[in-house]
């Protein structure tokens, strides 16, 4: 269906708190097979808000909300939702019950002002939440849906996973499945027209390709009588999607980079230490933010001044003096004096200009020297990235960094 989001709440407009709650129902919804068409966001005013809905319906078979479902006078989508799809409030005598069980096992007040969370439109069909006090409700006007939810993300995702979805499950005429190609050191553009004739020619499965920092994704999805007929469907066309960028692809199952290197290492257990300049420990902490981690990565060195490449990781200063902070023989003198001091398997380091001062025309901001050795083996790689942002630099070599670890793992 043609779906519509609308987030109500005015401390979304005045920018007090992040709106995840539209980013988790797009892509919910898309997976589910469903167009988003629109993200509307509006204050807590019942004119607008009613304004709002009737604007989504125009062009959307279903819209969703989040938000305005609490007991004070300000929360008012049902209320407004009621009135704009012709319907009026009753009170609901099971949820009431529930409400007042719920507040008796907390020894909470129930305040008069409570009573209106078991109020519903008559035609509502009404979605649980045992994670809040907030009941959610689907309304049909017209062949047309509205469903209304809580805006706190814990509630909402609750009551979309164990009651949105398979109410929306139930209106499918299909199965919709789909898997996220990840790619690294192909840009968004070149990864389109590397898939143009697929693209050109799709009908379903469907690809649609997507930039994200750093890398770009395909999305492959298809819609089938039956999900194995589906997942059949889009295997065959990631074939097709490996056959022409394969060298690119880490992942078709939308892992992180980070996620892949440290499934790998876990798997095989092979040990991992790092030495950091320009990225100050990026690399080290997405590393470790995985659970299991500890199992084998051993060190995360931060040698940031050049005593500290000399003193932690016996890089020569004669080879700072020479050729500089920042250049290939300082990388590799990091990564191999890593290795010697840790004994790990692998051993990455990274050393760069990463801005927004400091560069030169020979060193300019973005230039970043990534170095690991393996089994042996030492390569250094060059790197010149865009002088977007400190922190975008900073990124784009962890990133980097991973992705000559992940080609030191194979497949």
């Amino acid at each position: 269906m043609k779906t519509a989001i609308l987030s109500v709440g005015t401390e979304i407009l005045f920018g007090q708190i992040v709106n995840t709650n539209t980013v988790y129902l797009s892509r919910e919804l898309n997976a589910l097979g469903h167009d988003v068409m629109y993200h509307y966001t509006v204050g807590d005013n019942p004119k607008r808000l009613s304004d709002i809905i009737r604007l989504a319906f125009r062009d959307c078979d279903l819209v969703i909300t989040t938000g305005g479902l609490g007991p004070t006078e300000d929360d008012l989508t049902k209320e407004t939702a009621c009135e704009t799809l012709n319907d009026e409030m009753v009170m609901n005598e099971e949820q009431l019950k529930i409400l007042k069980e719920r507040f008796g096992r907390t020894g909470s007040e129930m305040t008069p002002n409570n009573l209106k969370q078991a109020c519903f439109p008559s035609r509502a069909e009404i979605l649980k939440n045992p994670q809040g006090t907030a009941p959610g409700f689907v309304l049909e006007n017209d062949g047309k849906y509205m469903i209304c939810m809580p805006g706190p993300p814990r509630e909402m995702t609750y009551m979309f996973e164990h009651e949105v979805k398979p109410f929306l499950a139930s209106k499918a005429d299909g199965v919709i499945y789909y898997r996220t190609i990840r790619t690294y050191g192909i840009g968004e553009s070149s990864l389109e027209t590397e898939l143009l004739d697929l693209i050109d020619a799709q009908t379903d499965p469907t690809l649609a390709t997507y930039a994200k920092e750093g890398e770009a994704q395909v999305r492959v999805a298809a819609k089938r009588a039956t999900e194995e007929e589906a997942q059949a469907a889009v295997e065959e066309m990631i074939e097709k999607v490996r056959d022409r960028i394969g060298e690119y692809i880490y992942s078709t199952d939308d892992e992180d980079l980070a996620q892949v290197v440290g499934r790998k290492l876990m798997e095989r257990d092979i040990t991992i230490s790092s030495a950091e300049s320009c990225t100050g420990g990026l690399f080290a902490k997405t590393l470790i933010d995985i659970p299991g981690i500890s199992q084998v990565f051993d060190r995360g060195l931060v040698t940031y001044s050049n005593r500290a490449k000399v003193e932690e990781l016996g890089v020569n200063s004669a080879t700072i003096e020479k050729f500089g902070a920042v250049s290939e023989e300082t990388a590799r003198e990091m990564c191999e004096g890593l290795a010697h001091v840790s004994g790990s398997d692998i051993c990455v380091s990274v050393t760069g200009v990463a801005g927004p001062d400091g560069g030169t025309e020979e060193k300019p901001v973005g230039l970043v020297y990534i170095g690991a050795v393996f089994n042996g083996r030492t390569v250094v790689k060059e790197k010149r990235f865009r002088n977007i942002s400190r922190a975008w630099i900073r990124n784009a070599s962890m990133l980097a960094m991973m992705s000559l670890v992940n080609e030191f793992l194979g497949e």
